[in-house]
């Protein structure tokens, strides 16, 4: 789960790590009344859940009033990767001398919380990463110990030399740490944390992540959330007992087993095509499962072909085919499908599916290679 820049300095503030002051503004009319109360100059910042807002146009320093209604009527509306900007934040300008880069993420490697810093901050990190790897300094943090005050000195030392700024960022990365734990987050950025001309550091930018999986104790967290368009098919899925993530190619795949699942998606690149989605409907053999996974296949308009495999175990083929037949007298499908079943009661499910006219395959590679085929 994202939030938005806003949201995460909100959090910030609460454990007393300074921010810019900021009001969040829905109309042009908000936003000049944002300027007059914080005074010039302000930025305009779009409030979307992506990133790429700058290089979008979405964020405009504005130093006069007619700079600041300008912006806002062109940031406003405006879409950034799809995302519609609804609301705009509008924060006091800062006179900075450096930025830099501070982060918390999970590091699956070392199992533990991985801390990371860098001295080329105001730029996306991924760019920083790919030119000059050697720029971001990686501390990972031992999960018994903790950030402990001997850790963020040390992160402090590695980025700066003058001894007031190593005091102020050893106490601002053990409370970044204390956010990272408290609030179940997967990611914490300040990008860029700067030095004001006042000799202090300030959080210009601030993003959050946080594990879907820990939202249900987290209840003033997921009640931030804000779902796209694909992340309420996902939660919608869920309710229904399907597990579906949308993807950007265009073979709609219905498995049942994760395992199968990404084996199917992967069979499917193998030979050149591209999954639409991964979808497991899981080990029941409720043939309701399969209506509604094909109501949520051909929701996206992507779909050109749906292969469905099968392998029965739990799950019965003759109930998965019964499913999609009644799938198919319900709703108007326009994409060709191909079925593979294989396992439980897979012969009385190929006699069924036959008899509904779909063609059927043996083996996953023919079930690929044919809805490859069938999509071109």
């Amino acid at each position: 789960m994202k939030i938005h820049e806003y949201q995460a300095k909100e959090i910030f503030s609460r454990y007393n790590i300074p921010v810019t002051k900021e009001l969040l503004c829905y109309t042009v009319d908000e936003v000049n009344a944002a300027t007059v109360k914080l005074g010039l100059p302000v930025v305009v910042k779009a409030q979307v859940l992506t990133g790429g807002r700058g290089k979008a146009g979405g964020v405009k320093l504005a130093r006069t009033a007619e700079e600041a209604t300008a912006a806002a009527k062109q940031i406003l509306g405006m879409d950034i990767k799809g995302f519609l900007v609804e609301k705009v934040l509008v924060a006091q300008g800062v006179k900075f001398s450096s930025e830099y880069y501070v982060g918390l993420t999970i590091d699956r490697n070392t199992k533990s919380v991985l801390f990371m810093a860098s001295s080329e901050g105001g730029v996306e990190i991924e760019e920083v990463a790919k030119d000059n790897p050697d720029a971001i300094l990686k501390f990972p943090i031992d999960p018994d110990l903790g950030m402990t005050p001997f850790m963020a000195r040390k992160i402090a030392f590695a980025l700066f030399d003058d001894f007031k700024l190593v005091k102020q960022a050893t106490d601002l990365f053990q409370k970044l740490y204390r956010i990272f734990l408290e609030t179940d987050a997967s990611l914490v950025e300040i990008n860029p944390l700067v030095l004001t001309a006042e000799g202090n550091l300030l959080a210009l930018d601030g993003k959050m992540n946080f594990d879907d999986n820990a939202l249900f104790r987290q209840k003033e967290i997921n009640a931030l959330l804000e779902p796209t368009e694909d992340e309420v098919k996902e939660l919608d899925a869920k309710e229904k007992g399907l597990t579906y993530i949308r993807l950007d190619g265009s073979i709609g795949c219905m498995v049942n087993g994760a395992g199968l699942a990404m084996a199917t998606m992967d069979m499917i690149k193998y030979y050149g095509g591209s999954p639409a989605n991964f979808l497991d409907i899981g080990g029941s053999s409720s043939p309701q499962k399969v209506i509604d996974a094909m109501n949520l296949l051909l929701s996206d308009k992507n779909v050109k072909v749906v292969m469905i495999n099968i392998f029965g175990g739990i799950t019965r083929c003759d109930d998965v085919a019964r499913g999609l037949v009644a799938a198919l007298d319900q709703i108007k499908v326009t994409v060709p499908i191909v079925v593979r079943l294989s396992g439980t009661n897979s012969k009385e499910g190929l006699e069924i599916i036959k008899s509904a006219n779909l063609p059927v395959v043996e083996t996953m590679t023919q079930a690929a290679q044919m809805a490859i085929s069938l999509c071109s």
